[in-house]
């Protein structure tokens, strides 16, 4: 049976990731004036992003087909570690970006 095809099961799909999205996301706006986080979950939610986007590159970064990539002609991981010096050193994301980026282009181009 091909589920894909079963339209009742997509409505069903979309209904169920609509509600899920909806409670989770909006669920600090349906709650009460009255209700305030603790201060010690709002200073956590702020590294949220910052923890979910890492998670994302590092998967794509330092592994292929899933198995660790680590080899010297894993262009990705130098653009990264060119591009985290950068930041590091300039606190610029603009310039963490470009280097990045160029690195990348560079060693996919030429070498």
């Amino acid at each position: 049976m091909n589920h894909f095809h079963d339209w009742a099961y997509l409505a069903f799909a979309f209904a169920g990731l609509t509600m899920a999205t909806v409670v989770t996301r909006g669920s600090f706006f349906m709650l009460p004036a009255r209700f305030a986080l603790p201060a010690q979950v709002e200073r956590a939610l702020r590294y949220a992003p910052a923890c979910a986007l890492t998670a994302i590159i590092a998967q794509g970064v330092l592994t292929r087909d899933h198995q660790p990539y680590l080899t010297i002609s894993n262009y990705q991981w130098w653009a990264l570690l060119a591009g985290a010096l950068v930041f590091i050193k300039t606190r610029n994301m603009i310039a963490m970006i470009t280097v990045g980026m160029t690195v990348f282009t560079v060693l996919r181009i030429w070498a």
